[in-house]
């Protein structure tokens, strides 16, 4: 049973895609293209694309630069959030975030454990919400990012969706901010 409602238009957002890695370049960045390549499949935007060092002060401020340039909905990163010294993709999102997706980690968790069994509790997959703006931090394979993306942000992603998705609350995101 489909869950998008034909009757309601289809709502392109703005999608900037941050591949962490110490030894990538664009030419090599996988990861980056499958989410570029499905991101413009549904009929939304590439609004930004960038590769940032494995620090956790430059992933954090390319996220703040993002969120506070107006000119981005959503932002995907793909690496650093595994375990090893080096992995600090998930410290720099959750500097930035005001609140956190607790459930889009355990969902995550719940989909690649299905696909690679007891391996998917390696995954710090992670999300949150920042200045209107939704963050999502995913793992460094291509296959972590076709989960992410074909599992979870395809359908979150799609005002379409039932019963509820991320696009209809946009403009709620920063409610608290406006004068009473």
């Amino acid at each position: 049973m489909s869950r998008i409602d034909e009757s309601r238009e289809f709502i392109p957002v703005r999608i900037a895609v941050l591949t962490v890695s110490d030894t990538r370049e664009l030419a090599e960045d996988r990861s980056g293209d499958v989410l570029v390549a499905r991101l413009m499949e549904a009929g939304h935007v590439l609004a930004k694309r960038a590769i940032v060092r494995d620090e956790r002060g430059d992933i954090a401020q390319q996220l703040r630069d993002w969120v506070a340039s107006g000119e981005v909905d959503v932002i995907i990163s793909t690496g650093g959030t595994g375990l090893t010294g080096r992995d600090v993709t998930v410290e720099a999102h959750r500097d930035v975030y005001e609140k956190e997706i607790d459930a889009f980690g355990t969902l995550f968790t719940m989909i690649s454990f299905g696909k690679i069994g007891t391996s998917a509790v390696q995954s710090r997959a992670t999300a949150g919400v920042a200045g209107g703006c939704y963050l999502f931090a995913l793992p460094g394979s291509p296959g972590a990012c076709k989960d992410g993306w074909d599992d979870i942000l395809k359908w979150q992603l799609d005002y379409r969706h039932r019963p509820c998705n991320f696009v209809e609350i946009m403009p709620r995101l920063e409610e608290h901010k406006r004068r009473k």
